[in-house]
């Protein structure tokens, strides 16, 4: 596992530190946890893997020249939210987006964007102490659901879902979601895995998708 890849996953602890607030202080007839994916939404046990689906997608588009993303829409669950760029704090974790505004997502900046070669991060939060946050329901995603990333050249890159899975913290498979990919694929990250009063979120919930159509 190489630097840059530590550092994103550290920053999912941090992430998960600040999430969960409302779970506690809402009272009683708050204390719902977001979505988690079900076991239909995960890889196939023995799935061909990740050249494999490389290969399998024969009707993928080229992937586009880098572009910033200002918005990401994903219809199936509602959330319609623009982008803000993530860098690195100064213990080595990505920033995270603002608790003060919970329905901004952000991207990691130094790595590919949303619609280039490689596999791009995005992040955000599942709720703060005022409530759900952007990706409170992206653990309710399903195989085949879209993900939409409007982009600073004017294009859409548009993502199928492939699979959504929810790690432990101390299991998290960090080759697997932020390992080189050729074609552009893309990572939606957020807490999950139950939540634990004074502990917080237990792990991650990811969504793995990649490129299928340009707007």
């Amino acid at each position: 596992m190489d630097s840059a890849r530590f550092r994103t996953h550290c920053a999912l602890v941090v992430l998960c530190a600040l999430a969960g607030l409302w779970l506690v202080q809402g009272g009683p007839g708050s204390l719902k946890e977001p979505p988690q994916p079900t076991s239909a939404e995960a890889f196939t046990p023995g799935h061909a893997g990740r050249e494999g689906e490389r290969q399998a997608s024969t009707t993928r588009p080229v992937a586009l020249p880098r572009s910033a993303p200002v918005r990401l829409r994903i219809p199936q669950i509602r959330v319609d939210t623009p982008m803000m760029r993530l860098g690195l704090d100064a213990a080595g974790g990505l920033q995270a987006p603002p608790a003060g505004n919970p329905n901004l997502a952000g991207w990691y900046q130094d790595g590919p964007p949303p619609g280039a070669p490689g596999t791009a991060v995005v992040a955000g939060h599942v709720d703060t102490a005022d409530g759900p946050a952007v990706f409170y329901r992206l653990g309710a995603l399903r195989k085949g659901h879209t993900v939409e990333v409007l982009r600073e050249d004017g294009r859409t890159a548009v993502f199928s879902i492939d699979a959504v899975e929810v790690y432990d913290k101390d299991e998290f498979p960090d080759r697997k979601v932020y390992g080189r990919a050729a074609r552009a694929e893309l990572r939606v990250i957020t807490c999950g895995g139950g939540f634990v009063e004074g502990k917080g979120y237990r792990g991650n919930v990811v969504a793995y998708a990649h490129l299928t159509r340009v707007k």
